[in-house]
């Protein structure tokens, strides 16, 4: 099932989501696909299940955007453990379509988390993959990459989201 994103505004993108506790249950592992296939849908490298109205402290990742099935990645209650040097990539969000940003974010990133069976493990990644994990554990903690630009940025971001929403045009 391919679940629609949740755009900036929705309230559950703004609080910290809620641990998982049952793992390797028919209904995670079916969220898990639905998530893929919703990511996929929407052309992401990243969806965090706040992003589709669940808040759970889940996320899906595959930087291969699809391409190869063994970049599936299920993190499930991530901790970022350490970050290491800097990268300033252009960044945008699912859940902010049309903007993207300039954006400062550690280059290299570990992570420790459990996968669907709730098994722990530590991963480090770089460049887009340690900046998929930094955005994606935003999304858990209840953060948009928005909040890490200037104020001047973002509030010109807001504005715009405004109008949009004001025509009707952002829903």
């Amino acid at each position: 099932m391919i679940y629609p994103i949740v755009k900036y505004g929705d309230p559950v993108l703004e609080h910290p989501a809620e641990t998982v506790t049952e793992f390797d249950t028919p209904e995670l592992n079916k969220l898990l696909d639905d998530m893929f296939e919703s990511m996929y849908a929407a052309r992401g490298v990243g969806l965090a299940a706040p992003q589709i109205g669940i808040s759970r402290r889940i996320a899906v990742i595959d930087t291969s955007a699809g391409e190869d099935p063994s970049q599936k990645l299920v993190l499930i209650n991530p901790q970022i453990l350490k970050k290491e040097g800097t990268q300033i990539i252009e960044e945008g969000c699912l859940s902010i379509p049309g903007f993207r940003e300039d954006l400062r974010r550690a280059k290299k990133v570990t992570l420790r988390a459990q996968n669907a069976k709730g098994e722990f493990f530590e991963m480090t990644g770089d460049e887009l993959l340690a900046r998929a994990f930094q955005h994606e554990t935003d999304h858990l903690d209840g953060r948009l990459y928005i909040t890490h630009l200037s104020p001047l940025k973002r509030d010109l971001i807001r504005r715009k989201i405004r109008k949009l929403q004001k025509a009707g045009e952002w829903a």
